[in-house]
């Protein structure tokens, strides 16, 4: 527990911050100026891409080896779906005020693989830098 809590601290923390920004009442927020049509697609894409990053980090820490296997990323992918799938089905069914959609998911998903890619490049490129 102490290990997760370590390397994974930064990853429950932001996962807690898209839940309750997920589930508070904004609607006099979306009619604001200062938002564009899009606004929220954004977010969620965002939100996600900095979740799988800080999810990876910790786990690429918590080896000795810095390295990230494809189990790995199915796990983080799938781990990362269900929880966007979660909250829009939370949304759907208890935070009422919030409406559920499947652009949400998407642009869940999206931001969850712009994450991997990310990550899997920039790990690819310091491997390829040390040789």
């Amino acid at each position: 527990m102490k290990a997760i809590l370590k390397y994974h601290g930064l990853t429950i923390l932001w996962a807690l911050f898209i839940f309750v920004i997920c589930s508070v009442n904004l609607s006099s927020a979306s009619d604001s100026p200062m938002f564009f049509p899009g606004f929220d697609k954004l977010t969620h894409t965002g939100l996600f891409f900095t979740l799988v990053v800080l999810f990876c980090n910790g786990i690429i820490r918590q080896q000795k080896r810095h390295t990230f296997t494809y189990k790995q990323i199915i796990v983080v992918v799938l781990a990362a779906v269900f929880f966007g799938g979660v909250i829009e089905i939370l949304q759907l069914t208890i935070f009422t005020w919030r409406s559920a959609e499947w652009n949400d998911l998407f642009c869940d998903v999206l931001g969850i693989c712009m994450g991997i890619f990310a990550v899997v490049l920039t790990l690819s490129a310091v491997g390829n830098e040390k040789k």
